[in-house]
């Protein structure tokens, strides 16, 4: 399905009956990355699985900033009249995340992250080194994006008062030093380290995200 909104024409997949929860993947990737975990969490929510602008199904763009892809998300929200839902965010999925918990109070009920960052250096340097060369060849915007992008002030995420579950791999490109930041910042975060797992082992195309998720919500 289709909704236009915020100068984007956004694309969705929308699965099961019961509580809303919303799933948004992270850079260069789209909804299909969540394929083991839509049939399991569908038993018992309604799920959206969202492509952001300009990836996936939904429209190219070249105006990507985490802000206006969270306030795409809150438009969404607000558009389909899809009420408290819970959201997970994986990596820039997790950012905005973040950003409309922190910019649009009420509008979610719970959040989850895992593999997200305040700041670039968030990020373990090899990663960001890599970014920075793919981005000399590519010019990708994405690229530039998380080379220049979020912009969050640790003590800002106090101000988020709903539960927040904070993930991350054991071996994730994000500084284990950060995401404990994230979560001692939160008013009401659990923090849980993914033993053996890197960025994504556990989330793309994999069910092992799923008992994480049960449990929280």
């Amino acid at each position: 399905m289709y909704i236009h909104i915020n100068r984007q024409i956004l694309f969705y997949e929308k699965t099961g009956e019961g509580h809303p929860l919303l799933l948004l993947h992270g850079n260069g990737e789209d909804h299909t990355i969540f394929d083991a975990l839509i049939p399991l969490l569908a038993r018992t929510h309604t799920v959206y699985a969202i492509d952001s602008r300009g990836h996936g199904a939904s429209n190219p763009t070249e105006e990507y900033s985490y802000p206006g892809m969270a306030d795409d998300i809150a438009q969404l929200i607000t558009s389909l009249e899809i009420p408290s839902p819970i959201l997970y965010g994986f990596s820039d999925g997790g950012i905005i995340g973040l950003l409309l918990a922190l910019h649009y109070p009420g509008l979610i009920q719970k959040l989850i992250i895992s593999g997200a960052n305040l700041n670039p250096h968030g990020m373990k340097m090899t990663f960001l080194h890599k970014i920075k060369q793919h981005y000399k060849k590519s010019d990708s915007p994405l690229d530039r994006m998380m080379l220049e992008e979020p912009d969050i002030d640790p003590d800002a995420l106090s101000k988020i008062q709903i539960p927040v579950l904070v993930l991350a791999g054991e071996h994730d490109i994000i500084k284990l030093s950060h995401t404990k930041l994230i979560a001692k910042k939160l008013a009401h975060a659990q923090l849980s380290i993914v033993p053996g797992e890197d960025h994504g082992s556990y989330i793309i195309h994999s069910d092992k995200l799923y008992p994480y998720i049960r449990d929280f919500i």
